[in-house]
């Protein structure tokens, strides 16, 4: 049984999704030409569509993305007939652009409104709108793979998983840096640095869309809204800082900031806790540091449906409660295993996990 796909209430201006799709029978075919036209079309469809990709890790059989997915804006703020012509030249190149420019101009010269906002309206139903995204991405990619390799039929496992985060720092960091560490946990490389197909080594390389990402995050204040002190934060700085929330070194001691710089991180996380070790904690009841936890593969942020605060947490579950039974009086679980300095910066959930958290 498919589990059902939550949505932000229309409450929430702004919707943050954990995207994970997998490719058919888990076959590890996504080498580096594949990889890097995955990004290409990912980093595509964000500017055409009007989402901002967050974090992102594109693996040999899989990929995750974070996306921040905007409501559509009211119809009077919606782009003019000139401003899309311009967006869908700037992202898919002047044939269609071209095309799509002659039929507006030629709806209008003939007084033809209506067919001019009905054509208007096939591109901006699919823009803001994570569903639409991952479709046209995984298509367009699936399009690209089987003519590289002579093949035909379906290339992706089923439907992309998706995880509704809670806008603020607290979820939003520990999800983008749980994304970031995804070739670490794979035992493919000790720094996430130096696997190029993941957002925090884009932005190390310069990426403009990446260090942007990885700006704004590091300055959410974990309760919502932007550190005062942040707004002008260089890149440099910020790739300090996220460096040190990756590696679990706290920004204020100086030390292991001027290491973080040196990058003499990598043997501070080499010598953190293992994953046998840190199952060995859970099962003898013990709770995990947010570092160590993103190390181990944690089904709750592929999963869980809803991440974020015990408020946020609640709210969708009240907002979607016709899809739960009579028996579930409140939606809000916290992650097992995860310890928390205080109740108000504890992870929640919607789904409690009793079997294999750690997978």
């Amino acid at each position: 049984m498919r589990r059902p796909r939550l949505k932000a209430p229309a409450s929430h201006p702004v919707a943050f999704y954990h995207c994970v799709s997998r490719i058919v029978n888990r076959d590890f075919v996504l080498g580096d030409a594949e990889r890097d036209k995955l990004v290409e079309y990912m980093r595509t469809y964000e500017q055409l569509y009007g989402l901002r990709v967050l974090s992102y890790c594109i693996m040999s059989n899989h990929f995750h993305i974070l996306v921040e997915v905007p409501q559509r804006p009211a119809e009077a703020d919606l782009p003019g007939d000139a401003a899309l012509v311009a967006k869908v030249r700037e992202c898919l190149g002047d044939k269609l652009a071209n095309s799509l420019e002659w039929e507006l101009s030629h709806h209008r010269s003939q007084g033809n409104d209506e067919a001019a906002e009905a054509l208007r309206e096939s591109w901006f139903g699919r823009m803001w709108n994570v569903s639409t995204y991952m479709k046209v991405l995984k298509q367009r990619f699936s399009q690209w793979f089987n003519g590289q390799h002579a093949r035909r039929g379906t290339l992706w496992e089923d439907r992309y998983r998706s995880v509704l985060v809670e806008g603020v720092g607290q979820a939003l960091r520990a999800m983008a840096a749980y994304i970031d560490l995804n070739p670490v946990r794979a035992k493919i490389c000790d720094d996430p640095k130096d696997y190029r197909w993941c957002g925090y080594a884009e932005a190390v390389a310069g990426g403009k869309e990446a260090r942007a990402a990885v700006n704004w995050l590091t300055a959410l204040n974990p309760h919502g809204g932007i550190k005062p002190e942040a707004a002008a934060m260089k890149p440099k700085e910020a790739l300090r800082r996220w460096r040190c929330h990756l590696f679990g070194i706290p920004e204020s001691e100086a030390r292991q900031a001027r290491q973080a710089e040196q990058g003499e991180l990598a043997a501070v996380f080499r010598d953190r806790i293992p994953r046998e070790k840190a199952l060995e904690v859970l099962a003898k009841g013990g709770k995990l540091s947010e570092a160590d936890y993103l190390r181990c593969k944690v089904r709750y942020f592929s999963d869980g449906a809803v991440l974020g605060g015990k408020n946020f947490v609640e709210g969708i579950f009240q907002a979607c409660r016709e899809r739960f039974g009579p028996k579930r009086k409140d939606g809000a679980r916290p992650l097992r295993g995860l310890a928390g300095e205080s109740v108000d910066q504890r992870l929640y959930n919607l789904r409690q996990l009793r079997k294999e958290v750690f997978g």
